[in-house]
């Protein structure tokens, strides 16, 4: 027992102090050099085949190429990068009740059975007869009220990478942004999948046709910390039974 308090004190004293680096100091940015954009982006493109109309490569400004003046900007490939427009304005308001009752009653009796009965009665004591041998009464009442009511509403852009194109050409999309303002951290993460047709002409998608989109946004920082709940008292929520 003296060994197991010993080693949780350690242990919280090990948790409290996991922050004491940041003390007096801004949170650091997440390093970009090992996510999977980066890796994206520094990848060598595939090689493409130049158009060319008798042998002679031509420079017209009205071709479909992306170089040309008037070419298609839209994101297509691995490494490009292309803008996730958020508009969540969601709102929820649904109200349940339900009520219920019943009640029953049954009884049964054998008075007259070839003469049984009567001789049974006048073995029972007073007040007591089989002409009602059995009676059964039942009653039941519920009700239940339920309330729910949400409101969202979250405005912002950022952009994204395209890290993979699968078999069926569908681009999955990764994007993060990190501002730092004094000493709190606000991150924004988009994942997910697009069709390349659903990407309009600004290069730019809306959440609402990202498949099996992961958007997260929230903070890191002093503010945070302070408004989370120390580690012995998450602890203690969990453990106690009471």
């Amino acid at each position: 027992m003296p060994r197991l308090l010993s080693a949780l004190v350690a242990l919280a004293l090990l948790a409290g102090c996991s922050g004491l680096d940041q003390v007096g100091r801004a949170p650091d940015f997440t390093p970009t050099q090992d996510s999977a954009s980066y890796f994206a982006m520094a990848s060598q493109p595939f090689p493409q085949q130049a158009r060319s109309t008798g042998g002679v490569h031509t420079a017209s400004l009205w071709n479909s190429g992306r170089a040309s003046l008037l070419g298609d900007r839209r994101a297509e490939g691995r490494g490009d990068i292309l803008t996730v427009v958020i508009e969540i304005d969601d709102k929820a308001e649904i109200s349940n009740a339900t009520s219920r009752a019943r009640s029953g009653s049954e009884s049964m009796g054998i008075p007259h059975l070839f003469g049984v009965p009567q001789r049974i009665n006048n073995a029972l004591p007073d007040g007591a007869s089989m002409d009602s041998a059995v009676a059964t009464n039942s009653t039941s009442n519920s009700s239940g009220n339920g309330s729910v009511k949400r409101n969202e509403k979250l405005t912002l852009r950022v952009a994204a990478t395209i890290t993979e194109e699968l078999a069926n050409g569908v681009l999955k999309i990764e994007g993060s942004q990190e501002v730092r303002v004094n000493f709190e951290m606000r991150e924004l993460i988009v994942t997910g999948y697009v069709r390349p047709e659903d990407i309009s002409r600004q290069n730019e998608i809306t959440y609402d046709k990202i498949a099996a989109a992961r958007i997260s946004y929230g903070g890191r920082g002093q503010i945070t910390q302070v408004q989370q709940p120390r580690y012995g008292q998450q602890i203690a929520d969990i453990l106690l039974p009471f």
